[in-house]
């Protein structure tokens, strides 16, 4: 009897802290179990050495250590892509032929030799990808043979440019270097030709 008196309190004790755990909630759930424990412990006069409780790990088995914090590092790669432009040399002559009528001088005519020039060039300015201070111009009638008549029957000049992004900004970066303003206000030159691509300009004058 006075074993079914101890197991029924023992059984008492863990209802108690259910019963705390349901009114209290999740934080009372330790504190009902624990109660009731000790309410059947005192009144049966005994331990039960089977359900003593650390309460130290009784809060580590039910809420676990505290999460340490953890950064998370996104990276993403990043592309710009920079913008190719579009204008031509035929658009490009024009608006040198216009800006040229602007500051009062005859507008260039068209000749087809000089046009062979500045298609050789531009070709080569577009293979290196920048400009090269006029090297090829100046080495031409050497390393063409074919094309050596033209520099002896015109007096030539070469202007460049690069990196423009529309016809007037190429002519606004001839018209604000020093010497390439020529190319919009030299009344001497007679002749041209114009060849643009990706931002790179070639014009061949002569007189």
């Amino acid at each position: 009897m006075r074993n079914a008196t101890k197991l029924t309190l023992k059984v008492f004790g863990v209802l108690m802290g259910v019963a705390t755990l349901v009114v209290i909630g999740s934080g009372g759930y330790l504190y009902g179990f624990i109660r009731g424990y000790n309410l059947a412990a005192q009144q049966v006069g005994t331990e039960f050495s089977l359900f003593k409780i650390n309460l130290g790990d009784l809060l580590m088995s039910r809420f676990g250590p505290s999460p340490t914090p953890t950064t998370v590092v996104v990276e993403r790669e990043v592309s710009i892509e920079k913008k190719v432009p579009t204008w031509t040399g035929p658009e490009l002559w024009e608006a040198v032929n216009k800006r040229r009528q602007e500051f009062g001088v005859n507008p260039l005519a068209n000749k087809s030799e000089l046009c062979t020039i500045a298609s050789i060039r531009l070709n080569e300015l577009l293979e290196l990808g920048t400009l090269d201070g006029h090297e090829g111009f100046s080495t031409l009638p050497e390393r063409r043979e074919d094309l050596k008549w033209i520099f002896e029957k015109y007096d030539i000049s070469e202007f460049l440019v690069s990196g423009a992004e529309s016809v007037n900004d190429a002519v606004s970066l001839w018209e604000n270097t020093l010497g390439h303003k020529k190319l919009l206000t030299g009344g001497e030159y007679v002749w041209g030709c114009i060849y643009g691509q990706s931002g790179f300009g070639v014009a061949i004058t002569a007189f």
